[in-house]
């Protein structure tokens, strides 16, 4: 199983938001260049996590986008859930098994998965890249998700 790259480049976005809060609105293209992502990738990536109603924009000279909440509000469940919806491993619903003695492993797989996403938010992976970046002694550090 492998997490698709909306999810990380999305997740990377987010905490680049989050990192960049008391900035405003922050323009795309300086994230986007920060974080080595396609403008145009990121764009679909922003607009899907507006929809939601995770970040806002602002067009105009002071525009660009910004967390729609606060960081420690919005968890990596909330920005996988935009991309992804719920975290279901496997729909055991139309596999017509009812003695089957793996629904159970499939289960608990997608429960244990949601209860890591969920204890997760934006403001801890935050925290988290400002105390790698402050252990950089050189440069932008990026914190590959």
């Amino acid at each position: 199983m492998k997490l698709s790259t909306k999810i990380r480049y999305g997740t990377r976005f987010m905490i680049e938001l989050a990192l960049r809060r008391s900035d405003g609105f922050v323009l795309l293209g300086d994230i986007a260049r920060g974080q080595k992502i396609s403008e145009k990738y990121l764009w679909q990536l922003a607009s899907s996590l507006k929809a939601a109603g995770l970040v806002n924009s602002h067009r105009g000279v002071n525009g660009g986008f910004a967390l729609a909440r606060d960081a420690s509000n919005i968890s990596v469940k909330d920005i996988v859930s935009v991309f992804e919806g719920a975290i279901q491993l496997v729909d055991c619903s139309g596999c017509g098994q009812e003695d089957c003695v793996t629904s159970d492993v499939w289960r608990e797989a997608s429960e244990s998965i949601d209860r890591v996403f969920s204890s997760y938010t934006l403001s801890d992976l935050a925290d988290k890249a400002e105390r790698m970046r402050a252990q950089m002694s050189q440069g932008y550090a990026s914190f590959g998700v």
